[in-house]
């Protein structure tokens, strides 16, 4: 699933409608904007995929209560309707944080929150200047976030979960290699670059 997914979102970010604007948010630190579009790219991956996607902007009429954002989630992905009927309160697939705060620990709040949701896929997309701030960001997870669980806590989680950092510094290769993609080692309780 985590493959397909990178592979489709990839794809998405190159696309006109999003490369040059998410580059250029990107450069200029324009992170409400870089935000607003990296959101509505992971939307239209759900999409692909053949999800149900909310997000702000995006709002989704399935469950029966009505809203842009489930459990103060920015992103999150019911399975469609063919696969698991008409359900009122379907389980996630997927849920997604999208953090443009410079601060690691607003970036750590995220990932906990994913955690705390049991779903097949966790992603926390943050943004970083250059490649020292991205590493100091993913040690600052490992260590506080991921090293405050027990390796019983860890094991228990289910399904993928995952960190995705977007710089500055690679705007060059925009959108190839822009956006980085690490997996969580519940063994190690580390992530590592895919």
């Amino acid at each position: 699933m985590l493959n397909q997914w990178w592979d489709i979102f990839e794809d998405q970010i190159g696309r006109p409608e999003f490369g040059a604007r998410l580059k250029d948010a990107s450069a200029q630190e324009r992170l409400r904007d870089w935000t607003r579009l990296t959101t509505t790219a992971v939307v239209r991956t759900c999409e692909l995929m053949g999800w149900e996607a909310t997000a702000r902007g995006h709002q989704l009429r399935r469950l029966p209560e009505s809203a842009s954002e489930y459990l103060s989630l920015d992103v999150m992905a019911f399975p469609d309707r063919e696969n698991c009927g008409d359900v009122p309160w379907p389980m996630p697939v997927a849920v997604f944080e999208l953090e443009n705060s410079p601060r690691d620990d607003r970036v750590a709040y995220s990932l906990w929150k994913v955690l705390c949701v049991r779903t097949a896929l966790r992603m926390v997309y943050a943004y970083r200047r250059d490649w020292e701030q991205t590493r100091g960001l993913m040690n600052h997870l490992a260590s506080e976030v991921i090293g405050s669980l027990s390796l019983h806590e860890r094991k228990q989680l289910e399904g993928v979960t995952t960190a995705v950092t977007g710089s500055r510094g690679e705007s060059e290769t925009f959108p190839h290699g822009y956006f980085k993609l690490w997996l969580l080692d519940t063994n190690l309780g580390k992530f590592e670059r895919v």
